[in-house]
């Protein structure tokens, strides 16, 4: 299972509400081959009573990539130290549920901190490194995934950037320089394709990416994008599959890398986290399978 190429990865945003105990049971029911889980559900699953040893029975030989997230990753001063013991206690929570890493993710996540009076409107707001030279928010965000790295390899994981597409540094050729700045080997991308597309990168930019330094691919969709800043909330509440995306040529580029490992299937539609979880996850499944594995011969009716 653990080396099948192209394995299809349940993510637990899909089913945003659900306990952790749900998500591995519609990962097993539905056949996927893992689970992208974040940290928040395996601590809750424990906070509530239930051990270690019960948490790795349930997760007994389901393949789990990373779990997710270590949120802004730039931090400097107090706010890098916090978030150092975060990245500790994220890796804590992946070697006890036996996944293979984590993801960190750049900031500021709050899109008031884009604003351009924000500074003064919203003092106590986080901003990151909003308004420094873009060689400076390299170097910083190199060098503290750098030490998040060292955390990670010290518990045997692996690290994997995503770069949010509001955020400074998103393009793919700038998540590159953070990672060449890094110097970590245990340090990866995730292809997410609607943080690719709002961030302006293109098929054709992520069909020339090294296939090595891909970790694992988000596959999921958007509502059309104008420009400016990218609203999450707005313009990823569509149905996979339903939104502007052309996701067969998405897919189509990572594999023209020679990229051959896990595809997760993220998801922020609104409506289908208040549906039946098991009716979207086999849906989504359905989906990745024609765009993944190209299993066309099974939907004679889109022939």
């Amino acid at each position: 299972m653990e080396t099948k190429h192209n394995q299809l990865i349940f993510h637990s945003m899909a089913s945003r509400w659900n306990t952790l105990a749900i998500d591995i049971d519609i990962t097993r029911s539905l056949g996927f081959d893992g689970l992208e889980t974040s940290g928040t559900k395996i601590a809750a699953f424990l906070e509530a009573g239930f051990s270690q040893v019960d948490l790795r029975e349930r997760l007994a030989d389901l393949f789990l990539p990373g779990i997710g997230f270590l949120i802004d990753v730039e931090r400097q001063g107090e706010h890098r130290r916090d978030m150092l013991r975060e990245a500790e206690e994220l890796c804590q929570l992946a070697v006890v549920a036996g996944a293979r890493g984590i993801e960190a993710i750049t900031g500021p996540l709050d899109l008031r901190a884009f604003e351009p009076e924000a500074a003064n409107c919203y003092p106590q707001l986080y901003r990151g490194l909003i308004g420094m030279t873009e060689a400076e928010q390299t170097a910083l965000t190199a060098g503290n995934l750098a030490a998040v790295a060292d955390i990670a390899a010290d518990h045997g994981l692996i690290v994997y950037l995503e770069a949010l597409s509001w955020t400074p540094l998103n393009s793919m050729d700038a998540q590159l320089r953070i990672i060449d700045g890094c110097r970590r080997d245990n340090v990866r991308l995730v292809i997410d394709f609607w943080h690719a597309y709002t961030a302006g990168d293109t098929p054709d930019r992520i069909a020339r990416l090294d296939k090595n330094l891909i970790y694992g691919v988000h596959l999921c969709d958007s509502l059309p994008y104008a420009g400016g800043i990218p609203n999450e909330s707005i313009l990823r509440d569509v149905p996979t599959g339903s939104g502007a995306l052309d996701l067969k040529s998405w897919v189509d580029a990572v594999k023209a890398t020679g990229y051959e490992g896990w595809w997760s299937c993220e998801l922020f539609c609104k409506r289908q986290h208040q549906d039946n979880s098991y009716a979207v996850a086999q849906d989504l499944k359905i989906l990745m399978e024609r765009l993944i594995l190209d299993r066309r011969n099974q939907f004679p009716d889109d022939e």
